[in-house]
């Protein structure tokens, strides 16, 4: 097997001399050009394509070249060729050149005439003036020695007179082979070619006295090639091999993808056909096992290629070794042993003075110990890693001196995202979100803005603003996704779809789920996030058409592998409506226990504060369920305190809401009506249905408390029933557009009422007939 030279080589070769040649039209030598540029210069990938699939154009198209002729056929042949006869396509052009190559020694000729197609220097133009020979014409086109066209023909030319006269019989071989697929159209264009026209000296054997004697040479020379036989090699080289492990690596990292079955399954068929296999190709299986989710698999392919690639290395990278070792064993829930891995690692990087190894198992700890504080709690108190302020300062300032901008930027977002987790001021972590975008902004860092965009949609979800939130996830989605890694296109798709939940909208977020690119979703973590967020949005569907047990059967699933592979805030919503189910079944007790159990939990760590609000809310929420909302006026008014602080907008219309309900309780009509007028405007912008209806619900209970303190058959009695009227109208709307069936017939039931109180009977009759059709499509739906 050739290091370098394979059959595919030569044809890019004779493609380039038929461009010097000006036999390439000029309308079609920019599509020439850009099909040999492409399989010559090693560009950025994530240009390719606006899709996941585009990413892979480049080792399917390598592959392709390197096995099959198609390609070349593919390219050239809608064009015509600019010399020889009238009406010959470009294609045809090229294949006769090639079927020109008709021996062994016809091929030395052909790599020897590379040459002429070079620009000479000036010491080489006056050797030739002096010998005599005759300077290139004015209009040939000759190619710069340094530039790409030009580099590849000097390595070819090197890479072929290094080679042992066995490796190039083999490699005319592999060309005779590589070109037979084009004898077919050959024979129709060329009269006189022939049964042995691949090679000429066989050719000229036959017509001369060797009889019977060429097919017993020709035997012997090509072997089982000549009868097709299909367990002969591919024509591959040493250097294919590595730049597709190279690219595939490379992809899989920057994208947290898994190869494609079929360019998987081309690649390995070349892999078993080489002679030699890179130690890199461990690596690659490694991670693809890795993303498959096969811990066993993944840690024996790692322990192989760290084997051979450390045998004269030393413990040079013995750190990168143990930091994949920690990162493999974090990803599988072997915490504890990957700390004591990532520790190692630290000493390691310090023993060798690796300052990017040790910037990254820094962060890698910071963000370990901020999603585990559990296992890293007693590091922290043994001052080994210090504060998590400490550690961001300290990585920052590092990232800067060594120009780790990276990590710079991850930092900066990091105290950002620390600054919004704690409540702290808004304006600190947008200084820290500005400053990191002009981090990535300056180096153009396209694959980090996932992470920055994310924290952008979170800030604004958090302010209230539901819109710039959505509008921050489309521009992701359209702009960004295609060169960021495939988590955050998950992560940034699934805020999509909970804001579509929120407003009842549950088929368009599924299909925005189902129409995510299904060979990303086969790497094993994002497949369980994609299922189990999936499972999410179902739930809450159940919920809301009040299909119990199918939520309860959901849960049930939810709940076995609820703080696995899971963030914090996705873990905290399935807890939500795991209560949200107890509460509709009328299991209050094993709610309130339920909320006791995360309080404890959620109150030992230094958790996001967003969920420490949220769960005084549920608390206040249950209270007011069992007819006791005035025990919650202390709970509501705390949340409401905390949320204003912390300016966690969403939460802190519900707890003034709340503290309405509560003022409502107690016959205080007037300002609860005054709240809730002053929120209900801001609230609309949080576009959460859910919470919407629950206040116009109190503000119609508040409205009907008014009417029933006015006389009877007065005009503001009237004014007041009908703004009561109104107010639960519109709550029922806003639960239809939930589907929340269970709340539309408790506002149905409300206005049923009001209007007998009114004395509009005929009117009550008919909210009190929608009300039994709103059970009995409840019940059905339920069967």
């Amino acid at each position: 097997m050739s290091r370098f030279l394979t059959p595919a080589k030569i044809g890019l070769l004779a493609l380039i001399e038929l461009y010097a040649n000006k036999a390439v039209p000029t309308s079609s030598i920019v599509d020439v050009l850009s099909f040999i540029t492409f399989h010559l210069i090693d560009g950025d990938s994530g240009s390719l394509s606006a899709d996941a699939d585009g990413r892979w154009k480049k080792a399917e198209s390598t592959v392709s070249l390197v096995i099959s002729i198609a390609d070349f056929e593919k390219a050239l042949s809608p064009h015509t060729a600019a010399s020889g006869m009238p009406g010959r396509s470009l294609w045809y052009v090229f294949v006769d050149k090639l079927w020109k190559i008709n021996s062994l020694d016809a091929l030395h000729e052909f790599f020897e005439r590379r040459s002429h197609l070079l620009a000479k220097s000036k010491e080489e133009l006056r050797r030739d003036a002096e010998t005599g020979l005759a300077p290139p014409a004015p209009d040939a086109v000759l190619l710069s020695r340094n530039s790409p066209f030009g580099a590849f023909i000097r390595r070819t030319l090197l890479e072929f007179t290094r080679l042992p006269f066995h490796t190039t019989f083999e490699l005319w071989k592999d060309f005779v082979k590589y070109r037979q697929t084009t004898a077919a159209y050959f024979r129709k264009k060329t009269p006189s070619f022939q049964r042995l026209s691949f090679d000429n000296v066989l050719l000229e054997g036959e017509h001369a006295s060797w009889g019977d004697g060429v097919e017993v040479v020709a035997s012997v020379a090509y072997g089982d090639m000549l009868r097709d036989d299909p367990s002969s090699t591919l024509p591959v080289s040493t250097d294919d091999i590595e730049k597709l492990l190279e690219f595939q690596i490379e992809q899989m990292q920057r994208y947290g993808n898994r190869i494609p079955l079929e360019i998987r399954h081309q690649f390995q068929d070349l892999l078993n056909d080489s002679f030699m296999v890179p130690s890199l190709s461990h690596y690659l299986s490694y991670l693809d096992a890795w993303r498959a989710g096969d811990y066993s698999t993944s840690f024996d392919y790692l322990h192989r290629y760290f084997d051979y690639t450390m045998q004269n290395r030393d413990r040079l990278f013995y750190q990168y070794a143990l930091m994949n070792l920690a990162v493999l064993q974090a990803d599988f829930g072997c915490y504890k042993e990957a700390v004591a891995a990532m520790l190692e690692t630290v000493s390691t990087a310090r023993e060798n003075r690796d300052m990017t190894c040790l910037n990254f198992a820094l962060n890698w700890l910071f963000h370990f110990g901020r999603a585990h504080p559990e296992i890293t709690r007693e590091l922290e108190s043994n001052s080994m890693l210090g504060t998590g302020k400490e550690s961001l300062a300290f990585l920052r300032s590092k990232a800067k001196e060594t120009g780790m901008w990276t990590l710079w930027s991850s930092a900066l977002v990091s105290e950002a995202k620390m600054a919004l987790s704690n409540g702290e001021s808004i304006a600190t972590a947008l200084e820290h979100m500005v400053r990191s975008s002009q981090i990535l902004v300056e180096r153009n860092m396209k694959s980090m803005m996932g992470t920055q965009m994310s924290l952008n949609i979170a800030l604004w979800d958090r302010l209230g603003i539901a819109y710039l939130s959505s509008t921050v996830c489309d521009v992701f989605l359209r702009c960004h996704a295609r060169n960021s890694i495939f988590d955050d296109e998950l992560k940034v798709t699934s805020r999509q779809v909970s804001m579509l939940a929120l407003k009842g909208k549950y088929d368009e977020a599924l299909g925005k789920l189902e129409g995510m690119d299904p060979n990303s979703l086969r790497t094993w973590k994002p497949s369980q996030y994609w299922h189990k967020f999936r499972g999410i949005v179902k739930l809450r569907r159940d919920l809301h058409h009040n299909h119990l047990d199918g939520a309860e059967h959901l849960l049930s699933q939810l709940l076995q592998s609820k703080t696995e592979d899971l963030e914090p805030d996705l873990a905290f919503v399935i807890d939500s409506l795991h209560i949200e189910c107890l509460v509709r079944r009328g299991n209050l007790q094993q709610a309130f226990a339920e909320v006791e159990n995360l309080v404890s939990e959620l109150g030992d760590d230094n958790r996001d504060i967003a969920l420490r609000v949220r769960l005084l809310l549920i608390k206040a929420e249950l209270l007011d369920v069992c007819g006791r909302p005035q025990k919650g006026f202390t709970i509501a008014v705390r949340a409401a305190n905390v949320a204003l602080r912390a300016r966690l907008i969403p939460y802190l219309w519900p707890a003034i809401g709340a503290v309405a309900n509560i003022l409502v309780s107690l016959g205080d009509f007037e300002p609860a009506i005054q709240l809730l007028l002053a929120i209900l405007p801001r609230s609309l912008e949080c576009e959460n249905s859910a919470m919407t209806a629950k206040l116009y619900s109190i503000l119609g209970d508040a409205n009907m408390g008014l009417a029933g303190k006015m006389p009877p058959q007065s005009k503001e009695r009237r004014q007041y029933m009908t703004k009561a009227l109104e107010g639960i109208e519109k709550a029922f709307n806003h639960y239809s557009d939930m589907e929340d069936i269970k709340k539309q017939c408790e506002m149905m039931a409300k206005k049923a009422t009001i209007m007998k109180v009114a004395g509009d009977h005929v009117l009550a009759n008919d909210y009190a007939a929608a009300y039994l059709a709103l059970r009995r499509d409840a019940e059905q739906t339920k069967t």
